[in-house]
């Protein structure tokens, strides 16, 4: 029996690197630590693999990966899609497949975090780690997220109750303050709850922003509220914000994926900016999938932008809504699909489904899905963080480094997009 300590679970954006992992006979045995879907993520990694097939037929990987090449490399306008929960050196070898063939590059977060992404490229956002959090926030603000159900070991971990090292008292020593539209599990463990009506968050934030600088607000009379809620709640809100010794705001797709998208978080970031005048304060993104903030990362490395990427010209274009997934596909504008590390079948809309089943689909993962059944090209790989290793962004940026416990009989996604590049690269070449 080998006990594997200090294993990061790449579920969601925390990337909780405390877990405990017992390995016997290449077998998981128990999982400690982790919440009950990272428990449940690890135990079954490597179970249910697809079977590396090509139009229904099964074949070797090796047959696989040349038919996948050979559909890139006829494509016209290809497209790259996904990234979220795969390593980053895989990341950086599709941004190179996408420049080679000329295609569209695109993940996840086009239709998450992705106009906070670009928000924070035109603004900005004082930020901090999670350990920081722990350690020093003594306020907490969750806004359009709830965390005891999306990140289950984040208020446990990070934000509400370990204790740290100027919060000893955990808990006790913090303020909580939740903001969403209706209640949820987090509002429930805050001390001031603040019901929102929805499509409001740029006017609360522009609110929050000029009772903080001071800024007189005037209504007219009788309609003294800002999203439904008096302002006399926001004032207080102001105040504690002014108050605190070290404030943090979390924000999740409440306020992304809201009316105005981008522009709140703009509004957000200079409510953060603002409350610096003051107290030490800070923005975090609640961030989903594992490595979704690893694949903005390098994009933005490789490219210089984390999302909705064209080569057609031979150089990064980018254009949200012109090279977003969806909208590509809603217009059926690409002619053949790779996609690596997240499941269409069960994430787009149904319209976005039904065209990727009349083009060349190429779909890795170590998982049967629903994408599998119906996907032209299927390579199966070896799950990262359990039998393959790599690195991965935490939510707050944070790089870490991911074990192999046990050993897989199918290769990385890293391993199979190298020897796909090198074949489309042949192909081009001969």
């Amino acid at each position: 029996m080998t006990v594997h300590k200090n294993v990061v679970c790449t579920f969601c954006g925390c990337l909780c690197d405390d877990i405990e992992v017992e390995v016997e006979d290449n077998t998981i045995k128990s999982v400690k630590k982790a919440c009950a879907i990272g428990k449940n993520k690890i135990m079954h990694a490597i179970t249910e693999p697809p079977t590396p097939s090509v139009n229904g037929t099964k074949t070797s990987i090796d047959a696989a990966v040349t038919e996948a090449a050979r559909i890139l490399s006829k494509a016209r306008n290809p497209l790259i899609y996904g990234l979220s929960s795969t390593t980053s050196e895989a990341q950086r070898e599709l941004v190179e497949i996408a420049e080679i063939t000329r295609g569209n590059l695109d993940n996840c977060s086009s239709y998450c975090h992705g106009p906070g992404v670009l928000a924070r490229q035109q603004t900005g956002l004082v930020s901090c780690s999670l350990g920081e959090i722990k350690n020093r926030a003594d306020l907490v603000i969750y806004w359009g997220c709830n965390p005891v159900e999306s990140h289950m070991r984040h208020l446990s971990r990070y934000s509400l109750q370990p204790k740290g090292l100027y919060t000893p008292e955990g808990r006790k020593g913090r303020k909580v303050i939740a903001i969403d539209i209706r209640p949820t599990p987090t509002t429930k463990r805050a001390d001031v709850f603040l019901q929102v009506s929805p499509g409001h968050t740029f006017e609360i934030a522009s609110a929050l922003r000029a009772l903080i600088q001071g800024e007189p607000l005037e209504f007219p009379e009788g309609q003294d509220t800002v999203g439904d809620v008096p302002i006399d709640s926001w004032r207080k809100v102001a105040d504690m914000i002014k108050g605190c010794k070290y404030g943090v705001l979390h924000f999740g797709l409440g306020v992304t994926q809201c009316r105005n998208s981008d522009i709140n978080v703009e509004q957000v970031a200079r409510l953060v900016q603002d409350a610096n005048r003051h107290t030490r304060f800070y923005g975090v993104a609640m961030r989903g999938h594992g490595n979704v903030n690893g694949a903005n990362q390098v994009m933005t490395w490789l490219t210089g932008y984390p999302l909705c990427v064209n080569f057609s010209k031979g150089y990064p274009r980018h254009n949200p809504g012109e090279y977003s997934t969806l909208p590509m596909l809603a217009r059926k504008d690409i002619d053949a699909a790779l996609i690596v590390a997240t499941d269409p079948g069960a994430h787009l809309p149904k319209d976005a489904v039904d065209f990727l089943k009349t083009i060349p689909t190429i779909h890795l993962d170590p998982h049967r899905n629903l994408t599998t059944p119906w996907s032209s090209v299927v390579i199966p790989v070896a799950p990262v963080g359990v039998a393959a290793t790599g690195t991965f962004y935490r939510m707050d940026n944070v790089p870490l480094r991911l074990k192999k416990l046990v050993d897989s009989p199918f290769p990385s996604d890293e391993e199979v997009l190298k020897t796909m590049k090198e074949k489309i690269v042949y192909a081009a070449n001969s």
